[in-house]
């Protein structure tokens, strides 16, 4: 490589400053997932739980210096297993990026950073209707639980 010469693609774990286009990309994955009125968090939302709670974090995935997707994880727990391992909240690619090998990219580095951290498994659900999601982490080697059932509770839920 000539000393002048980058990379096309560079992914790197999120800083505050990415934090404002991290917030875009959720949009825009919502607005994929036809799930735009569910975006109810803010940017300082964000930033406090990425960066000063550290709830999860994320990787921002660069495509010549523009930014080209994102994957947002946080720690997770296997009691049948007794095995730490990272739950893959969101990975999502911008359609103008995608067949670059940023969705692959992504999943790699989640996958070092599961071993260099000493846990066992990463994981994450897809939508049921998303068949080129499944069919890209089918060609990684994931492998469906076809037993489980997502299930999620907010709001007064919890207290009626």
């Amino acid at each position: 490589m000539n000393p002048g010469d980058r990379p096309k693609l560079e992914i790197r774990l999120a800083t505050r400053d990415d934090v404002p286009v991290l917030f875009d990309l959720i949009s825009a994955l919502a607005e994929y997932e036809q799930s735009s009125n569910q975006v109810i968090g803010c940017v300082a939302d964000l930033e406090k739980h990425l960066f000063d709670r550290c709830y999860a974090e994320a990787l921002i995935a660069q495509w010549e210096a523009k930014t080209a997707g994102f994957a947002l994880f946080f720690p997770s727990y296997s009691t049948f297993r007794t095995q730490p391992g990272l739950h893959l909240e969101n990975l999502f690619v911008l359609p103008q990026f995608r067949r670059k090998g940023i969705g692959r990219a992504l999943l790699k580095s989640l996958g070092e950073i599961t071993l260099e951290r000493g846990y066992e498994h990463l994981e994450w659900a897809t939508l049921d209707w998303n068949q080129s999601a499944i069919a890209f982490y089918e060609s990684m080697g994931a492998q469906t639980l076809s037993n489980c059932c997502l299930y999620r509770v907010t709001g007064s839920a919890f207290t009626d």
